[in-house]
């Protein structure tokens, strides 16, 4: 195997611990921020710091996450920095290494690294942030309301004036459920009633029940062409219980997909998120290059807070660009697949014309 040359291994690890450096930085921002939140949350239930702390580790990876793309693009700035304060730019140009070559080194890093990211880091994150939420539903109201789905369609367990409704339905259009049974049981997990339904409109938290049948403990039928049925979910909570794809590895992810497919449910959130897990290496190599070109082509004589604090200022921009298509893929105004990398289409276009050049600066 042909050993790197030696001013590759030396831009690796230069590089390599400045994300070390960044990361650890940001790991600390994380931390104190959630763990103020987390205090917040249990300041009423008089428990030990015990378990702020425990679930600030719980969700600190999955955050982390969702910001390693500015990471990396704070993490070249420092690197290039680095490199121009002790003069070792120069001093590469000087053994014929020029500048898009370090960009192309770190490049394939950065690639390298955002596999891995997919690979592993985001398994292990979503595998954490489906403890922290399991965890933290313990201690909420909600945790005696309950959904899901799966092959048989959406279930929920929805406890309300004394009784226990297990709701099922097969198909979801918008607000309005599709071939329902509702199984009533009182406090002792007794069966005492049972709902089977054509619709069910469930805009708000009275539920528009019709064409019911009702069966009491004995079997013996109720028609009744329409039945208003109190909840304490509608159309909004169940969108939302199923929002939080961040606690969900890739498999779960497919898994999820095919159920909602089958159901009738809108895919368009799961897409979305599978979208932006794949293009993360891409959005990284994109990050880079803003990075590298914003360093390399303004005068190194300028303050470096200046330099990070314009790397910050693009880092808001990026995330509301992407944030605002995201949202309109969601919303059915653009295909999931543009609504996601579009915008990392413009960023790579805008950083490409900045490489023109390069090499002179």
């Amino acid at each position: 195997m042909k050993m790197l040359a030696v001013h590759k291994e030396y831009i690796i690890k230069l590089y390599l611990r400045n994300f070390i450096v960044v990361t650890s930085v940001f790991v600390s921002l994380i931390f104190i921020l959630n763990i103020l939140e987390e205090v917040s949350f249990f300041k009423d239930l008089n428990l030990s710091i015990y378990y702020p702390l425990f679930f600030t580790l719980l969700n600190l990876p999955s955050i982390l996450f969702e910001i390693f793309p500015f990471i990396f693009l704070i993490t070249t700035q420092v690197f290039f920095i680095n490199l121009s304060n002790s003069n070792e730019l120069f001093l590469l140009k000087n053994y014929g290494v020029k500048n898009l070559d370090i960009i192309k080194i770190i490049g394939y890093l950065t690639l390298t690294l955002g596999i891995i990211l997919i690979i592993g880091f985001h398994t292990f994150s979503a595998s954490l942030k489906h403890n922290y939420l399991n965890f933290k539903n313990n201690f909420t109201e909600d945790n005696k309301y309950l959904a899901v789905i799966n092959d048989e369609g959406l279930w929920i367990k929805d406890e309300i004036d004394g009784k226990i409704n297990i709701i099922n339905a097969t198909v979801i259009e918008k607000n309005i459920l599709k071939n329902i049974s509702i199984s009533q049981l009182d406090g002792k997990f007794k069966l005492y009633n049972t709902i089977i339904a054509e619709t069910a409109d469930i805009k708000n938290k009275y539920w528009i029940i019709g064409n019911t049948k009702e069966y009491d403990e004995t079997g013996i039928v109720l028609k009744k062409d329409r039945i208003i049925f109190k909840s304490n979910f509608d159309y909004l909570k169940v969108s939302n219980l199923f929002s939080n794809l961040s606690s969900l590895n890739l498999m779960q992810l497919r898994d999820q997909y095919f159920d909602f497919k089958s159901l009738g449910y809108s895919t368009r959130d799961i897409q979305s998120e599978l979208h932006k897990i794949f293009s993360m290496p891409f959005y990284l190599l994109i990050m880079i290059i803003i990075g590298s070109v914003l360093m390399i082509n303004i005068k190194y004589n300028k303050s470096k807070i200046f330099s990070i604090i314009l790397g910050i200022i693009f880092s808001v921009f990026i995330y509301y660009l992407n944030y605002i298509f995201n949202l309109m893929g969601i919303n059915e105004r653009l295909p999931i697949f543009l609504s996601i990398w579009f915008p990392l289409f413009i960023l790579l276009l805008f950083s490409s014309i900045g490489l023109v050049k390069i090499n002179e600066k």
